[in-house]
């Protein structure tokens, strides 16, 4: 069976408007300024970048903690290229991961990674449609007060 979503969309005046997703979170989005809106919320193209993060950070925490990896903070920065002619869609998408916590192991971050984004993560395999996405990490892990953190990258 499909899982089927749904939200709600209304019109606020000028370009904002209010949605209610059916388990009732409100977001609120508006056009910017040179397009008649305020920055009174979200832009529905940020929106579409602001699931991708959130699609793929779920996926990443939970084999992370799966492989019993002790995560003190993720983070997952998100930018996207729209070309300039409508539709505007997303060309390129570079997505950036900051995973910090304890003896963290780079090898298992690479993976987790990986099967968010060729195997979990629904809005990245939406917009790998349009847009070429690229990965990247960075490790940070916390040692004992005795000694300095160190830091591992990867692509």
């Amino acid at each position: 069976m499909a899982l089927q979503k749904e939200v709600t969309v209304e019109w606020c005046g000028n370009r904002h408007f209010t949605s209610m997703t059916k388990s009732g979170t409100l977001i609120s989005l508006d056009a910017a300024v040179e397009y008649g809106g305020q920055n009174a919320g979200a832009q529905p193209m940020e929106l579409m970048l602001i699931s991708l993060a959130g699609c793929t950070a779920m996926d990443v925490l939970s084999i992370l903690e799966k492989k019993r990896q002790t995560i003190s903070q993720l983070q997952v920065k998100v930018e996207g290229v729209q070309q300039e002619e409508p539709p505007r869609i997303f060309t390129d998408i570079t997505i950036t991961y900051i995973v910090t916590g304890r003896k963290v192991d780079s090898t298992a971050v690479a993976r987790a990674i990986e099967l968010s984004t060729t195997k979990y993560c629904p809005a990245f395999a939406t917009l790998s449609k349009t847009a070429t996405i690229h990965t990247k990490y960075q490790v940070r892990n916390i040692r004992s007060r005795k000694q300095k953190g160190s830091a591992e990258s990867g692509e």
